[in-house]
C-alpha cells in the first residue's frame, strides 16, 4: 500500500459537546493533514460547526433512530460502494458496530472502533481492530480478543490549547474580579458536562470545598459546562456561596469554545480529555474520579496516570471532601508550586500527548486494519452473530432498567474500570 491516500469516514458516536467527540473530530482534521481524504459522519449536533471551521466534510444520519441503526450500516454501505471508503472508524459502541455491520463481510473496507469509555461493550467483533485511552483498559481489553488493541492516549492540540490565550472578554463576561480582601484571588476551574455519571459526585464535593475555603481564602471556582444536573448544581452553588459569604462558585453553562476558562484558570480540576487540555496550558492539574478520588498530579504521581488514565477511583466517598481540600490548601498558597507544576504538565502534553503524535499512530492502525482486511478471516459470520446476540441482551437489560428507573445515560462510560488503581484516603 506504500503511503497511498486513504478515503476515511470518521463517525462520533454523537455530535453534542464532550470528549470522545472532540477527540474524534480534532485527530479526524490532524489525519487529513497527512494527506488522506477524511469526512466526518454524525448527526446535527452543535459540533457540526467545528467539523466546518477544520475543513472537514459532514455527511448528516438521522438523528431519530435506533441504536445501533440499521439504517445507518445502509448509509455506510452506500458510501463505500459510491465514495470507495477504505476504513469506516466508529467511536465507542455504537457506531463501532455500524462500522463493522458495513464493512461486513470483509475483504475490502475495514472498520476501527476508539472506545473513551471506561469499559468496553464485551459484544464488540473480537477480531476488530479496537483502540483505547488508557494504558489500564488496553491490557484488559486484550484478553479474549483476536483482533489488535491500541492505544492512543486522548490527544490534545498543543498549538491551538496553550499559554497565552486570551482571557480578557471571559473575564468580563462572568464579572471575575480580583476584589479579595485577602489577596489575589486564585481561580480553580472545571470544564465537564452537569450528568450523573462520572462527573457530577466530584463537581458537587468542589463545589462544597471551595465554598468553605471561601470563607479566609481568596479562592472561587469557576464550573464551564451543561446537563441535566444543572439545576443541582446551581442549587449547591448557592449554599456555598451563602457560606462563604461571597461568590465563590461562578457557574458560566456551556461554553462552546472554552479554551479562555483554562487560560484563565490558576488550577484545574478535571479527568480525561479536559484534564490533559489543562496541561496543555501549563495549569496545575488535580485529577478528579470517583468515590472521593482526588489526586495532584506532580512527577510522584505522573506513572500512575499515564497507565490507569487521567480518572482514579477512591474507596471513601466521604473522605474525597478532606482529600481536596488539603490539595487545594496547599496550590492556594503556593504560586511557585503553581507554576512548576504548570510547566511540568505542559512538558508532559507536549512530548506524550500531541495530536501530530496521535495522527501518526493514527495512519498507522488504519494502514494495519486494511491490510488484515484483505486477508481471509475465519469466523465472521460467527462473530457477527455473537455481537447480535450480545446487543440485544444489553437492549433487553437497558429496557428493564428504565422500567425500574435505574438505567445510566451514559451505560459503559459509567462502568467503573476493574483494574483501575485503588487510592486510600490518604494517598
Amino acid at each position: 500500500m506504500g503511503d497511498s491516500q486513504l478515503n476515511i469516514a470518521v463517525y462520533p458516536h454523537d455530535m453534542a459537546m464532550g470528549g470522545s467527540q472532540l477527540n474524534a473530530i480534532e485527530l479526524a482534521a490532524a489525519v487529513r493533514d497527512l494527506g488522506h481524504r477524511v469526512t466526518v459522519v454524525g448527526d446535527d449536533g452543535e459540533l457540526v460547526e467545528m467539523v466546518h471551521d477544520l475543513g472537514l466534510r459532514h455527511v448528516p444520519v438521522p438523528a431519530s433512530r435506533r441504536r445501533p441503526s440499521p439504517a445507518v450500516t445502509r448509509q455506510l454501505r452506500r458510501m463505500i460502494r459510491d465514495e470507495g471508503l477504505d476504513i469506516i472508524h466508529g467511536y465507542e459502541w455504537p457506531p463501532g458496530l455500524e462500522a463493522a455491520a458495513a464493512t461486513f463481510p470483509r475483504g475490502g473496507p475495514a472498520a476501527v472502533c476508539t472506545v473513551m469509555s471506561m469499559a468496553i461493550a464485551p459484544f464488540l467483533p473480537r477480531d476488530m481492530s479496537l483502540v483505547v485511552g488508557t494504558r489500564a483498559l488496553q491490557e484488559q481489553a486484550a484478553r479474549g480478543r483476536r483482533g489488535p488493541t491500541h492505544l492512543i492516549e486522548p490527544p490534545v492540540d498543543v498549538e491551538a490549547n496553550a499559554p497565552g490565550h486570551p482571557v480578557d472578554d471571559f473575564r468580563t463576561r462572568f464579572d471575575l474580579r480580583d476584589d479579595h480582601p485577602a489577596g489575589p484571588t486564585v481561580d480553580v476551574v472545571v470544564v465537564c458536562r452537569l450528568v450523573p455519571e462520572l462527573k457530577l459526585e466530584g463537581v458537587l464535593t468542589a463545589i462544597d470545598v471551595v465554598g468553605e475555603l471561601a470563607r479566609d481564602l481568596p479562592v472561587r471556582l469557576i464550573v464551564v459546562g451543561d446537563g441535566n444536573a444543572r439545576d443541582l448544581v446551581r442549587e449547591r452553588a448557592a449554599k456555598a456561596d451563602a457560606r462563604a459569604g461571597r461568590r465563590a462558585v461562578v457557574l458560566t453553562g456551556q461554553l462552546f469554545d472554552p479554551r479562555p476558562a483554562y487560560a484563565a484558570a490558576d488550577v484545574m480540576l478535571g479527568m480525561g480529555g479536559s484534564a490533559l487540555r489543562s496541561l496543555a496550558f501549563a495549569k496545575p492539574l488535580v485529577v478528579q474520579g470517583e468515590q472521593g478520588f482526588w489526586k495532584l498530579l506532580t512527577p510522584e504521581s505522573r506513572d500512575l496516570f499515564l497507565h490507569q488514565g487521567w480518572y482514579g477511583v477512591a474507596d471513601d466517598p466521604a473522605a474525597g471532601h478532606q482529600r481536596l481540600a488539603a490539595i487545594l490548601r496547599s496550590v492556594i498558597a503556593d504560586a511557585g508550586m503553581r507554576s512548576t507544576l504548570g510547566a511540568f504538565g505542559r512538558e508532559l502534553a507536549v512530548s506524550r500527548f500531541s495530536l501530530g503524535r496521535a495522527a501518526v499512530v493514527q495512519e498507522s492502525i488504519y494502514r494495519e486494519a486494511l491490510e488484515a482486511a484483505r486477508r481471509p478471516v475465519l469466523g465472521q459470520a460467527a462473530d457477527g452473530l455473537r455481537s447480535a446476540v450480545g446487543v440485544g441482551g444489553h437492549k433487553v437489560r437497558q429496557r428493564y432498567r428504565s422500567l425500574r428507573g435505574t438505567r445510566k445515560t451514559d451505560d459503559f462510560n459509567a462502568v467503573k474500570l476493574a483494574s483501575t488503581v485503588l487510592e486510600k484516603p490518604g494517598g
